[in-house]
C-alpha cells in the first residue's frame, strides 16, 4: 500500500505548525514523533531507521564547517557591542557627507561593511537603524529613501560571505562553503552597488530627499578626518579583507580564518580602548544563543527527514519537482517563487533546514549548478526578508526607529530595493558566471 500521502500530511501540519508561531525545532521534532509512531502503526515506516539517527547527527556534528559559525558571530558581536561599527560609521558619514546624498552612501557603505563583518541580519539593520536613521532624520532625509538604504544594505549579511546562510547551505547542500563565499561576492557587491546608484539618482531627481551634510556638521577637516579614517575605517576594512582574503586563497579554511577574524575584531576593540568584561560576556551571550538555535534546529530537523524520507516523502517530491513542466528551467523558477513566499514568513535558518534538502536531490538530477543555485536562493532570502508587510529586516528596524519615522515609511522604502534585489536576482538567474567566474578561478 502507498503511504506517501502521510509524508505529505506530516509536511503541510508542520507548515502549519511553524506558521502559526510554534517553534521551529520543537515542530520539527513533535510532527517527526506523531508522524513516526503513526506510520510505525500502519506498517508504512520501518522502525530500524532511527537506529541511523545518532551517526547522521555525529556526522552533522563533526563537519569542521559548523564550528565557523561561533567565530563569525562573535566577530559581529564585538564590532557591534564595543562601538567599532559606530566609529566607523561616523567617520565615513563625515567623509561622504558634502555630497548630496552623502549620508545615504555612507549608510550603504558601512551597511555592507557590517554585513560581511557581522554576518547576521537581525545585528546589521539595529546598529545601523540606532546610529544611521536619528542621523538621517535629523538633517531632513526622505525617511522612506533613510529606511529603505538601512534595510536593504544590512540585510546583505545574507548574501555576503562571512554569511551564517552560507554557511548553513553549505551543510545542507553539500558544497564547499569555500565555493559558496567566492559565488556570492560579486553578486552580494553587485546589490550594493545598485543601492548606491539608486541613491545617486534619488539625490539628482529629488535634492531635498537626500540633502548634503551641512558644513557645521563636519567637525572633522584636514589632518583630524584622515587620522581618524586611519583609526577608524582602515583596520576593519583590512580584518575583513584579511579574513575573505584568506578563505578565498586558500591560505585557511572558514573556519580558522573565522577563529582570526574572532581575535582580530577583539584586539580591534582592545586598541581602540573599547574592551571590557561587559562586552565581552554580551558577545559571548549573543554568540550562545545563535549557536544552540543553529544546533538544536539541526538534530530536530534530521530526525523530520529521516521519519519524512521513511515515509516516502522524499521520493515523492523529487519526482514532483524533477517532472515540473520546463524542466531545468521550470524547477528553477519554481524553487525561486516557492523560497521567496516562505521566506516572508519564516527565518533562514528554517528556509535552510526545511526546503534545501527537498531541492537538492531534484537539482541534482537535472544538472542544476548547486554553488549557483544556493546564491540564488540566499538573493531570494534578501528580497523577501525586506518583503512588507511582513518581511523580518522591517521589524528590525521598526523596533529602534525614532517616533517620528512611521511604520508605513518603512514599508514603502523597502519597495524600491525590492525592486532592485529582483534586477539582480535575474542577471545572476540569467548569467550564471556572476556566481561562477570566481568559484571556477578559485
Amino acid at each position: 500500500m502507498n503511504f506517501e500521502w502521510l509524508a505529505i500530511v506530516m509536511f503541510a501540519l508542520f507548515l502549519f505548525l511553524i506558521l502559526s508561531g510554534y517553534p521551529v525545532a520543537f515542530s520539527f521534532a513533535g510532527t517527526a514523533i506523531v508522524f513516526g509512531a503513526l506510520g510505525l502503526v500502519l506498517g508504512a515506516f520501518d522502525l530500524n531507521l532511527l537506529k541511523l539517527l545518532p551517526n547522521r547527527w555525529f556526522g552533522a556534528m563533526s563537519d569542521f564547517t559548523l564550528l565557523a559559525i561561533p567565530f563569525f558571530v562573535f566577530m559581529g558581536a564585538i564590532f557591534e557591542k564595543s562601538g567599532l561599527a559606530e566609529k566607523l560609521l561616523k567617520t565615513i558619514g563625515i567623509l561622504l557627507g558634502p555630497m548630496r546624498g552623502g549620508l545615504a552612501l555612507a549608510a550603504v557603505f558601512v551597511g555592507t561593511l557590517l554585513a560581511a563583518a557581522t554576518g547576521v541580519v537581525a545585528a546589521t539593520v539595529i546598529v545601523m537603524g540606532l546610529l544611521s536613521l536619528p542621523i538621517m532624520v535629523h538633517y531632513k532625509y526622505n525617511h522612506k529613501l533613510a529606511t529603505g538604504v538601512i534595510i536593504a544594505s544590512g540585510t546583505l549579511a545574507q548574501l555576503l560571505p562571512p554569511s551564517l546562510v552560507l554557511v548553513v547551505l553549505s551543510s545542507q547542500v553539500g558544497v564547499s562553503v569555500g565555493d559558496l563565499f567566492l559565488g556570492a561576492l560579486i553578486p552580494g557587491l553587485m546589490l550594493a552597488g545598485l543601492y548606491a546608484l539608486y541613491v545617486v539618482y534619488v539625490a539628482w531627481r529629488r535634492p531635498d530627499d537626500a540633502p548634503a551634510l551641512p558644513p557645521e556638521a563636519r567637525t572633522l577637516k584636514g589632518w583630524a578626518l584622515v587620522r581618524e579614517t586611519l583609526i577608524s575605517v582602515v583596520p576593519p576594512l583590512l580584518l575583513i579583507f584579511a579574513v575573505l582574503g584568506s578563505i578565498f586563497a586558500g591560505i585557511a579554511t572558514p573556519t580558522e580564518a573565522g577563529a582570526v577574524g574572532a581575535a582580530g575584531a577583539t584586539l580591534l576593540a582592545i586598541l581602540n580602548h573599547q574592551f571590557n568584561w561587559d562586552i565581552v560576556k554580551r558577545a559571548a551571550r549573543s554568540t550562545s544563543n545563535i549557536t544552540a538555535l543553529v544546533l538544536m534546529i539541526l538534530f530536530c530537523s534530521t530526525f523530520f527527514g529521516l521519519v519524512f524520507d521513511g515515509l516516502g516523502g522524499q521520493n515523492w517530491v523529487t519526482d514532483l519537482l524533477a517532472g515540473l513542466p520546463g524542466g531545468y528551467w521550470g524547477f528553477v523558477i519554481f524553487s525561486n517563487i516557492a523560497v521567496f513566499l516562505l521566506g516572508i514568513n519564516l527565518e533562514f535558518l528554517e528556509i535552510s533546514f526545511i526546503v534545501m534538502p527537498l531541492f537538492v536531490p531534484a537539482a541534482q538530477i537535472l544538472g542544476v549548478d548547486l554553488v549557483w543555485f544556493s546564491v540564488m536562493m540566499a538573493i531570494n532570502l534578501n528580497m523577501a526578508f525586506i518583503s512588507p508587510p511582513v518581511g523580518f529586516s522591517l521589524f528590525y528596524l521598526q523596533s529602534v526607529a525614532p517616533p517620528e519615522v512611521e511604520t508605513l515609511d518603512i514599508h514603502k522604502g523597502a519597495i524600491p530595493f525590492m525592486g532592485l534585489q529582483g534586477v539582480g536576482l535575474i542577471l545572476v538567474m540569467l548569467l550564471p558566471q556572476t556566481v561562477l567566474w570566481l568559484v571556477n578561478r578559485g
